[in-house]
């Protein structure tokens, strides 16, 4: 039976000197990222139109930033691995704040496309290396409600922060939308260097250990776990737009309404999923989010002509599907002993994996002619299987999924 730690202060003692203002910290980093990740996709025809070029090319510009989150997470972390956690920090959100200020410089298509690569290379090891830091600035117990605590800013950029952005720039110019974020990065990089507490080195941390956590079969697993159970969601919140306007018949001047509802339930469900996993363990919380997730992507697809019934669904589906952040950022952290940081730092390259594997499997029922409400079913197919590993990992840690 192969045995895997619970928690992560099993794996790095307790950080002191941690205050609520620590986790504010960490949190704000959370909401500029969520910013800059998502504002970009309002604004797509004022930049289009600034740049002179087409949609689809300015399109290019949201999978550039995802490539940079891809290359960067790693990368980073690991460059990154022997200088203090705090200090990679302060240097990953320097990079974010510099990176999207220069974004609002940019003349052409190529330079946009370059700054904003740039601009992705620390957003995941900052949610990496971050997720760590607040699991051992958490007290006992509360680990997984730390890491969501510094989540939850993800979340509530896009209730406040995308919107804002999109209507400044939209009213006063796009670039004006990334100078918000680079403010936001600035604000965040002066509360880092205040708040979070001195976080001594690892001494024995090197290019070479970090990449022995591959070895650890388990940690493939929880790959797989995050890339395409998560990426269910990604089927579903692709193509909700057009699933609200064609089936639903919602009107189009109304979507941006019903996503503020879908942020409002991804930041509840944020918090729920750590206190979930702080309860019963991150992996049992896993099975259970997953298994909700699956079975709301099935009522959203069979309910989606029925406007109330949708307005209802769309809230639980954004709820349980941020819910499952939490637990799955700890499994990484939990199957990465002797380089949490760089396991953790996975996580956001997995979810952007997701991003493209959901959109593109979503994507395939409509080539052959269903309706919107067929890539959600999609969504619940890639939930099942991530489900699936999630028993696997079950059966290898313990045997059983009653025992904790």
């Amino acid at each position: 039976m192969i045995q895997s730690s619970s928690s992560p202060s099993a794996l790095t003692p307790a950080i002191p000197g941690a205050t609520s203002k620590s986790f504010l910290a960490l949190a704000m980093g959370g909401f500029g990222i969520g910013m800059t990740e998502f504002v970009i996709m309002g604004l797509l025809p004022n930049v289009a139109h600034h740049l002179n070029i087409t949609i689809p090319e300015a399109g290019h510009v949201i999978s550039s930033y995802a490539l940079g989150v891809v290359v960067g997470a790693p990368l980073l972390t690991v460059l990154g691995a022997k200088y203090s956690a705090k200090n990679l920090l302060l240097f990953l959100m320097a990079l974010f704040t510099l990176f999207n200020g220069v974004s609002a410089l940019a003349t052409d298509y190529y330079s946009l496309m370059l700054f904003r690569f740039m601009a992705g290379l620390p957003h995941g090891a900052y949610f990496g290396v971050g997720a760590v830091v607040a699991s051992r600035l958490a007290k006992p117990g509360k680990e997984a409600s730390a890491v969501a605590s510094m989540l939850t800013g993800l979340t509530i950029a896009n209730v406040v922060g995308v919107p804002l952005g999109t209507y400044v720039g939209v009213r006063f110019g796009w670039q004006w939308a990334f100078v918000m974020v680079a403010v936001v990065g600035l604000a965040t990089t002066m509360a880092l260097k205040s708040w979070i507490p001195a976080i001594p080195k690892n001494p024995t941390a090197s290019f070479k250990s970090e990449f022995k956590i591959f070895r650890n079969f388990n940690l493939w697993i929880c790959i797989v776990i995050t890339a395409i159970g998560f990426g269910g969601f990604f089927a579903w919140i692709s193509y909700i737009a057009p699933l609200l306007t064609d089936v639903t018949k919602v009107s189009p001047e109304m979507i941006p309404l019903w996503m503020v509802l879908a942020g409002v339930g991804m930041t509840a469900g944020i918090i729920f999923g750590g206190k979930l996993a702080d309860r019963f363990s991150a992996l049992k919380a896993a099975i259970a989010l997953m298994t909700a997730m699956m079975l709301m992507l099935i009522l959203s697809s069979l309910l989606a002509e029925y406007q109330v019934a949708t307005f209802v669904m769309v809230f639980l589906t954004g709820m349980f599907a941020m819910a499952q952040c939490p637990p799955v950022q700890m499994l990484l952290i939990q199957n990465s002993q002797g380089g949490e940081m760089l396991g953790s730092s996975l996580g956001q390259a997995c979810f952007n994996v997701g991003n493209s594997l959901g959109a593109f499997l979503g994507g395939l029922p409509l080539v052959i002619g269903y309706s919107y409400a067929a890539p959600t079913l999609v969504g619940a197919m890639m939930s099942l299987v991530g489900i699936v590993f999630a028993f696997i990992l079950m059966k290898r840690v313990s045997g059983w999924f009653w025992v904790r």
